[in-house]
């Protein structure tokens, strides 16, 4: 029974597209609670008017469309990640003398202990093990991975591994040789995250700042600020305002997305 459980949460797992996520009733929830809340947040920090919240409110009702491109983003470097424990994992049993197929099976195996039985990496491992019983080529399987996973690492070890078939090479060697490229990238990978990590709170902190001084200074001196949300020219000066800190918030973001 349980056999054909797994075996019928890896058809499904075929079907998947990590390139394309699809929101749960909770993540829209939540995250449509999030961008309603900013919405109210920008309005009363930089308009105190109702009707610049209800004209705004369509942007936060529809932002878990936004933030699933960040979840998809989340969603693949897990994956990744996964990856990369799995092709050691791989390797490590080609060398031991398993086939292919068999070395695909007793990964799925291990990494069952590492990841669960809903880990992505290890149903993928299993899947695949199913296909090449099917008289599948081998390397036509990782190639559709690929296109799923969209991951340039599946990508490469795919036509490395398919250069490795055609020209009769020691396939562990080579194996064991784009596992240690995968492994040492992803090691910058993770350093390049450490280093960053301090700056990116850092980021999190000034982008609230602006919020907190014109919340602490409106509050302390009451009417400090009326002429900005009074007037006309109150009002494009606090749009302005907005657009300059929009961009400030774009380009910090875009200065620590460092690509490897």
């Amino acid at each position: 029974m349980w056999g054909s459980l797994r075996e019928e949460k890896n058809l499904q797992q075929q079907a998947m597209n990590y390139n394309y996520y699809r929101l749960s009733h909770f993540e829209w929830l939540l995250y449509g609670a999030e961008g309603v809340m900013a919405c109210a947040l920008i309005s009363y920090t930089f308009y105190r008017s109702m009707l610049v919240f209800f004209l705004m409110l369509p942007i936060g009702l529809f932002y878990p469309l936004i933030h699933r491109k960040k979840l998809k983003e989340l969603r693949l470097f897990r994956l990744n990640q996964q990856f990369k424990e799995g092709i050691l994992i791989l390797a490590a049993n080609l060398s031991a003398g398993y086939s292919i197929e068999n070395a695909l099976a007793n990964s799925s195996r291990e990494l069952d202990m590492l990841y669960g039985e809903d880990g992505m990496i290890n149903r993928e491992f299993f899947w695949m093990a199913r296909q090449i019983q099917m008289n599948r080529p081998v390397e036509q399987v990782f190639f559709e991975f690929a296109e799923r996973s969209t991951l340039e690492d599946v990508r490469n070890f795919a036509q490395v591994f398919k250069a490795a078939k055609r020209s009769g090479g020691d396939l562990v060697a080579i194996i064991n040789h784009t596992a240690g490229v995968i492994r040492d990238k992803y090691q910058v990978r993770e350093e390049i995250a450490n280093m960053t990590a301090s700056k990116k709170l850092e980021q999190k902190i000034m982008n609230m700042i602006p919020f907190f001084l014109i919340v602490y200074i409106d509050r302390s001196s009451p009417g400090f600020f009326g002429m900005m949300y009074e007037t006309g020219t109150g009002t494009i000066l606090m749009t302005i305002c907005l657009g300059v800190y929009g961009i400030a918030f774009w380009l910090s973001k875009r200065i620590l997305d460092i690509p490897v």
